[in-house]
């Protein structure tokens, strides 16, 4: 959520970056005129609220009882106040309602347009597998008898799969190895949240009202299920003030993802590419402003090693304007490639959402024990996602007698060298 102070203050910095968006500003005009209609009602209720104050105050010192006009007068200005505070609750309704469709505001580093077609390519590392014996996943992972893409749709549906054998093994394999490499080396401590969620977490995350439609709801409980484990994490200290010294808090976990990926339709679905539950380890910040770019930074370089020790060829990316999540005010991926598919795929997307979800659910944090509490930024990324990174490795590790070479640092892991 956006600070409404600073949109006052500075529309058209608002204006202009909100429009780089694709949002319409129109609302900058409603949220200024609501406020101002908001501070004339706290003025007006203070005066009344304390001309009932000083009138109780005189009878009380005088030891009387008010008279009949005091009475009289006592209960109009009680009512006015009730009328009052109805009108501020509505007001401050509407603008929360606003406030919370309201995306991010980005970083004047980010690149301008519409959509992803502005994007930036910042750099490919590694080489690119093209040898022609390679085979894309959804064939090769059928005949090895480790992917079995009729049994998920038979149990679930579309866009569901079964792992099986050495395919599950190394599934399995690649987040104990990611997650011993967060914690053991990188310094990220281990969580393991709810997967199903309240509405205010899920509003706190940034995920709702936004994409509601493109969430699991079980309606009986209102509960949700998670789309990525950062919104978990970021509730951790949602309603609470961090302690002075404790930030910057570095978090991991490892959860199943959930997502109705309405957002895809008409996008190429072979394989398992763009599923309904996935798995994914997310590692999720909390750094005082000041520090928040360059712990980015570290984000970036964490997920990109893993990779490099994969011994995939990845490109970084930097989105623009139209292309950054709603809640992030700037974001790059990291693609790696895939030679049987022959395309790049998504396995992070690392962003810095500054102050925005800590405003949304008022997590706060003290430089001192006198400081005033302040928002801390947070930041998310996937380090990384499955199962795309089980397909890359699937399809780069192909040789030209059919085997599948599985990567150095997976071996301790899945007890085997090869499928």
């Amino acid at each position: 959520m956006l600070d409404i102070k600073k949109i006052i203050e500075n529309k058209n910095l608002y204006s202009e970056g909100l429009l780089n968006r694709g949002y319409d500003v129109a609302n900058l005009d409603e949220i200024i005129s609501l406020s101002n209609s908001r501070g004339t009602f706290i003025t007006e209720g203070d005066k009344k609220r304390s001309q009932r104050n000083e009138i109780s105050k005189n009878i009380g010192n005088e030891k009387r009882k008010p008279t009949e006009k005091e009475t009289s007068f006592i209960k109009n200005l009680s009512e006015e106040l009730r009328n009052i505070d109805k009108e501020l609750s509505k007001i401050n309704e509407k603008l929360k309602n606003i406030m919370l469709e309201i995306p991010n505001l980005p970083h004047n580093s980010v690149p301008v347009g519409k959509d992803d077609s502005a994007n930036i390519e910042i750099d490919i590392r590694g080489s690119l597998k093209q040898e022609e014996y390679i085979i894309p996943h959804w064939d090769i992972g059928p005949d090895k008898d480790i992917l079995d893409l009729e049994a998920g749709a038979n149990i679930s549906g579309a866009r569901f799969f079964v792992l099986k054998e050495k395919g599950a093994r190394l599934h399995r394999a690649l987040m104990n190895w990611m997650m011993d490499t967060h914690t053991d080396e990188f310094g990220y401590s281990e969580i393991d949240p709810p997967y199903l969620v309240k509405e205010e977490t899920m509003i706190g995350s940034g995920n709702l009202p936004k994409f509601k439609d493109n969430l699991y709801r079980d309606e009986e409980t209102d509960l949700w299920l998670i789309p990525t484990a950062e919104v978990s994490l970021n509730a951790l200290h949602q309603g609470k003030i961090i302690s002075p010294d404790k930030l910057p808090l570095s978090y991991v976990a490892r959860t199943p993802s959930f997502r109705k990926e309405h957002t895809s339709a008409g996008r190429d679905i072979r394989g398992i590419k763009r599923v309904h539950q996935f798995f994914k380890v997310e590692m999720f910040k909390f750094v005082e402003p000041e520090n928040s770019m360059q712990d980015l930074e570290k984000m970036i370089d964490h997920a990109r090693s893993l990779c490099d020790r994969l011994g995939l060829a990845s490109k970084l990316i930097q989105l623009s304007t139209g292309d950054i999540g709603f809640q992030s005010g700037i974001t790059f991926d990291i693609e790696v490639w895939a030679a049987g598919s022959k395309e790049w795929l998504e396995v992070s997307s690392i962003s810095n959402c500054f102050d925005f979800q800590t405003r949304r659910n008022n997590t706060r944090y003290k430089q001192t024990q006198s400081s005033p509490t302040s928002f801390p930024h947070t930041l998310n990324g996937s380090g990384l996602a499955l199962p795309r990174i089980w397909v890359a490795i699937i399809e780069n590790g192909q040789q030209p007698d059919g085997t599948i070479i599985i990567p150095e640092v997976l071996v301790p892991y899945t007890g085997f060298e090869s499928i």
